[in-house]
C-alpha cells in the first residue's frame, strides 16, 4: 500500500480580480494551519469563483505533489509554496499526477478521497503567477495534479498521513487523460467504469470517447 503525507492544506486567501465574466478568482490558495473540514464541495472557508470550471462534487479538491513542486521550482528560478498553483492539498510521496483515475486515499482518520480527472491550466492562472506562454509550459510538462471527490467527510489537517486504499485495475492516470488516450487506455477506462470500479466524470468520459473515435478506421 502506497503511503505519503499532507504537508500543507490550503484554501483561497482573498479574491483577486478578472477580466473574464466571473470578475474574481479564487486562484490565491494559501496554507492553513489546524484541522479543516472537508464536505462534498471542498474545504471549509474555501470557494472556487467559478463552479463551471474548478470547482463541484467531481473537482472538490486539487492536489498537487511537492516532487512536481520541487520540479517548477527549479524552472521557475522561485520557490512554488503551497497553494501558488491554487491547489488545496500539497503532498508529499504521492504522485498527484500520475495517481489513477477513480483511486482512493484515505487521509488522516477520517476522510477518503477519490481521483477523478487532471487540471486543465486557464488564462487566470497564468496572470497570477505572471510566467510567459505559462499555459503552454505547464501543459507540456504533463504536471497537471489531479481534482478529487469526497467519499467520506471529515477533517484534516498538515502532517496527516495519505493511504492508499484502491487502485482500478484500468491503470490509466490522470497525466494520461491529459495527454490524450490511445483506444487501449479508453477501452480499459471505460470498461473499469461500467463495472463500477469508479464513478467516471463527464470531462474523462468525453477523453476516452475521443480515443475511441481517433483510433477508429476512416
Amino acid at each position: 500500500m502506497t503511503t505519503g503525507s499532507l504537508l500543507a492544506v490550503c484554501r483561497v486567501h482573498e479574491l483577486l480580480p478578472t477580466k473574464d465574466s466571473t470578475g474574481v478568482t479564487a486562484i490565491d490558495k494559501r496554507a492553513v494551519e489546524g484541522p479543516v473540514n472537508v464536505h462534498p464541495l471542498g474545504l471549509t472557508g474555501d470557494i472556487q469563483a467559478s463552479r463551471k470550471h474548478h470547482g463541484g462534487p467531481m473537482k472538490a479538491l486539487y492536489a498537487y505533489s511537492q516532487e512536481d513542486a520541487d520540479f517548477w521550482t527549479r524552472q521557475l528560478g522561485r520557490e512554488v509554496t503551497p497553494g501558488l498553483f491554487g491547489e488545496n492539498l500539497r503532498v508529499a510521496g504521492i504522485d498527484a499526477s500520475n495517481a489513477v483515475i477513480g483511486e482512493r486515499w484515505a487521509v488522516g482518520e477520517q476522510v477518503v478521497l477519490e481521483v477523478t480527472m487532471p487540471r486543465t491550466p486557464c488564462v487566470n492562472f497564468a496572470r497570477y503567477l505572471g510566467e510567459r506562454s505559462w499555459v503552454r509550459r505547464f501543459a507540456e510538462a504533463n504536471r497537471v495534479g489531479t481534482y478529487l471527490s469526497v467519499v467520506t467527510k471529515g477533517s484534516i489537517r498538515a502532517g496527516d498521513e495519505i493511504r492508499v486504499t484502491g487502485v482500478p485495475g484500468h491503470g490509466v492516470s490522470a497525466a494520461q487523460v491529459y495527454a490524450g488516450l490511445d483506444d487501449r487506455q479508453a477501452q480499459r477506462l471505460l470498461d473499469s467504469a461500467e463495472a463500477g470500479e469508479f464513478t467516471l466524470t463527464p470531462q474523462v468520459r468525453k477523453s476516452a470517447l475521443q480515443g475511441l473515435k481517433v483510433a477508429a478506421p476512416a
